[in-house]
C-alpha cells in the first residue's frame, strides 16, 4: 500500500487537488485516462467564479491564464416577454470581476505545467480506472495501463474523473433527476461588442446564456430534447436567425456560429460522497444544470477544501470515519445550495404558466433595488457557502 494520496482523474478538479496537496508537502499519485496534452485544444468554455480565480492564484497558476481569460464585469439577467431585468456589476461589490470565461484546454495546460514542477507528484497518463473498492483498511483502484491491468492501494483514494462511470461503489448511492432537456453549446459572433457583459435570459424553452469569450460569445442554449434537435438540424444562417428571434436585439445581429455540440441535462449527486478511504469530488460527485454556472466552481472548492482536510489529518488517520465526516459536513452546505439553487432556477423559469411569468418579471426588476439581496447573491456565486 502506498502512503501517497491517489487521485483518479487528472482534469482541472483532480489537478487542483494535486497541486494543493503538493504545496502542503503531501505525496500524490495521479491516474489520468487521457494522454498528456490530449485536452489542450479543447475549446469548451468554462465559467470561473471570482473565488475560483482566487484558488488558482494561490496555486501560482492564474498568472499563466490571466491574458487568456475574458472577464465578466456585468451579468444581465432577464426574462423573455417581460420588462423585468436585473444587473449585477462587479464594481458595485468591490470585485475586480464577477467571473471569467476560459477554455478547458487553456486551464488544463496551465495546471499540467504547474504539476510538472513538483518532484513529489507521479502522474500516469493513459491509465483508465476500471474499478475502485473501498474497505475498512484501505481503498484499491484497478486500472488499465500499457495493455495491462494493475492495482494500487492507499489509505486515501480520491475519485475526480468528471463523472465517467465506474459502476456502483459499495456504500454510495447516486440520485438522478433527468430534466428531459439538452444544452446546445457553441461560439457566436455578434454585431456589437460584448463589453464584458454576460447575459442570462430565461425563456419558456429554457435558459439561454451568452458569455463573453475573447472577441465573441460562448452560447449555452437549453431546451427540450426535440427542440434542441431541431436547432441542430438548421443550417448556419437559419440557426443565427432563430437565435436572434429567441434572444432579442441586445447584442445586435448574430453574424457567425462555430461548431455546435449538445449534451443532456440532469441533476445528479452521490449520497454520501465518501466510503471508507474513498472520497468523490467534482462532477463525479455532483452534476448540475449549467444555469448560473455553479457546477465547475463547486468542484474546484471540493478539491481545495479536501486538501485542507487532508493536511489537517495525521497520515495514519486518512480515510477514517472522523476525517470523512468532517469533509462531508464541511462541504454539505455549499454543495446542497448549488444543487438546490440551479434546480430552483430551472423549475421556476423554464415554464410559461399563466400568472407566473409576470411575477417573475416583477421579481427580477425588484432585485435591482434590493441591494443586500444582490450582495448576498454575488458573494454566494463567487465564493460558495463561505461567501
Amino acid at each position: 500500500m502506498t502512503d501517497s494520496v491517489i487521485i483518479v482523474g487528472g482534469g482541472p478538479v483532480g489537478a487542483t487537488l494535486a497541486l494543493t496537496l503538493q504545496q502542503k508537502g503531501i505525496q500524490v499519485n495521479m491516474l489520468e485516462a487521457r494522454a498528456r496534452g490530449a485536452a489542450y485544444q479543447d475549446q469548451r468554455a468554462l465559467a470561473l467564479s471570482y473565488g475560483s480565480r482566487a484558488i488558482l492564484e494561490r496555486l501560482g497558476v492564474w498568472a499563466k491564464l490571466d491574458h487568456q481569460a475574458t472577464a465578466i464585469n456585468t451579468i444581465h439577467i432577464s426574462q423573455r416577454g417581460t420588462f423585468g431585468r436585473s444587473l449585477l456589476k462587479a464594481q458595485e461589490h468591490d470585485l475586480e470581476a464577477l467571473g471569467y470565461v476560459l477554455t478547458y484546454g487553456a486551464l488544463t495546460k496551465a495546471l499540467d505545467e504547474a504539476l510538472a514542477s513538483f518532484n513529489g507528484l507521479k502522474v500516469t497518463y493513459e491509465a483508465e480506472a476500471t474499478d475502485i473498492q473501498p474497505s475498512p483498511e484501505s481503498a484499491t483502484v484497478t486500472f488499465s495501463h500499457s495493455s495491462r491491468s494493475q492495482q494500487l492501494s492507499s489509505s486515501l483514494i480520491v475519485l475526480a474523473d468528471g463523472g465517467r462511470s465506474l459502476g456502483d461503489i459499495a456504500g454510495i448511492k447516486r440520485e438522478t433527476k433527468i430534466y428531459g432537456h439538452d444544452a446546445l453549446v457553441t461560439k457566436v459572433q455578434s454585431d456589437l461588442p460584448h463589453e464584458n457583459i454576460a447575459y442570462e435570459r430565461f425563456t419558456p424553452m429554457g435558459p439561454v446564456a451568452l458569455l463573453p469569450n475573447g472577441e465573441d460569445f460562448s452560447l449555452v442554449w437549453t431546451g427540450k430534447n426535440d427542440e434542441v434537435a431541431n436547432l441542430m438540424a438548421l443550417n448556419d444562417v437559419e440557426f443565427l436567425d432563430s437565435l436572434h428571434q429567441h434572444f432579442g436585439d441586445r447584442v445586435g445581429r448574430f453574424l457567425r456560429v462555430g461548431k455546435r455540440l449538445t449534451f443532456p441535462l440532469k441533476l445528479s449527486y452521490l449520497n454520501p460522497v465518501t466510503a471508507p478511504h474513498l472520497v468523490v469530488i467534482g462532477n463525479a460527485a455532483q452534476t448540475m444544470h449549467p444555469v448560473a454556472g455553479q457546477g465547475f466552481n463547486v468542484g474546484l472548492r471540493d478539491a481545495y477544501e479536501l486538501a485542507q482536510q487532508v493536511a489537517q489529518t495525521p497520515t495514519e488517520c486518512w480515510g477514517q470515519d472522523a476525517m470523512m465526516r468532517a469533509y462531508q459536513e464541511g462541504r454539505l452546505v455549499d454543495t446542497k445550495r448549488g444543487l438546490m439553487f440551479t434546480d430552483f432556477l430551472v423549475s421556476l423559469f423554464s415554464n410559461d404558466i399563466v400568472g407566473i411569468s409576470g411575477l417573475r418579471g416583477i421579481s427580477l426588476g425588484m432585485l435591482d433595488f434590493l441591494k443586500p439581496v444582490k450582495s448576498r447573491l454575488v458573494r454566494k456565486m463567487s465564493f460558495g457557502s463561505r461567501g
